[in-house]
């Protein structure tokens, strides 16, 4: 994205207030992104990478790999950075057809059918923790072998649960602890890996 000043301004105060930290310099990046977008601190506590996560991700963009999301929010809302940068092909789980006969959540059939279709996806998950659920299913399963799983869904509903579910999986992972989340996290993870994608494998 292109940092106006206030933007500037802005990040400079995230960490200051961050301080010292845990992450490395790509992972820091992500982190400082959603404090900012986000206005809450408490995400720099609760964000987790899996080791080579950011590295997988970002050869999955640079492979022009499918990338599959939950929810219309999170797809508006990284479009425009996939599309100035490595033009991903991107679904949209809600948007199946839905199978009248699956008793699962609309968003769950899509995810389940999309992740069929493309196991190695690059797979974000910013609301729906049906969705989520699934697919750590279909991982455990070894149905599917994901480039990355971005998991991010608030909920009071074993929320926090799933993602720790996600953590212990083998599968490249960034993830938001706890119930916190939502779309707007999802999507700034997002758009901050496709930035550091774009300036390891697009930069002339």
């Amino acid at each position: 994205m292109e940092w106006s000043i206030a933007d500037v301004q802005g990040l400079a105060i995230v960490d200051r207030e961050i301080g010292s930290h845990r992450f490395r310099p790509a992972e820091y990046e992500l982190v400082r992104r959603v404090v900012y977008h986000t206005g809450d601190l408490d995400y720099a506590g609760l964000s987790g990478f899996a080791e080579g996560a950011i590295a997988s991700g970002a050869a999955a963009l640079a492979a022009r790999s499918a990338i599959i999301v939950d929810v219309p929010m999170v797809m508006t809302g990284i479009l425009p950075t996939i599309q100035s940068t490595f033009c991903n092909p991107v679904f949209c789980a809600s948007a199946v057809p839905p199978d009248a006969q699956d008793p699962r959540s609309l968003v769950a059939q899509g995810m389940v059918s999309l992740a069929n279709q493309y196991p190695e996806a690059i797979f974000v998950v910013g609301q729906d923790i049906t969705a989520l659920n699934v697919l750590i299913e279909l991982i455990e399963a070894e149905d599917i072998q994901p480039a990355l799983v971005v998991g991010a869904a608030a909920g009071f509903m074993d929320a926090d649960v799933s993602k720790e579910r996600l953590q212990d999986s083998m599968v490249a992972n960034i993830r938001v602890s706890s119930r916190k989340g939502g779309p707007g996290v999802a999507v700034a993870l997002v758009n901050g890996l496709v930035a550091l994608a774009a300036h390891a494998y697009l930069q002339e």
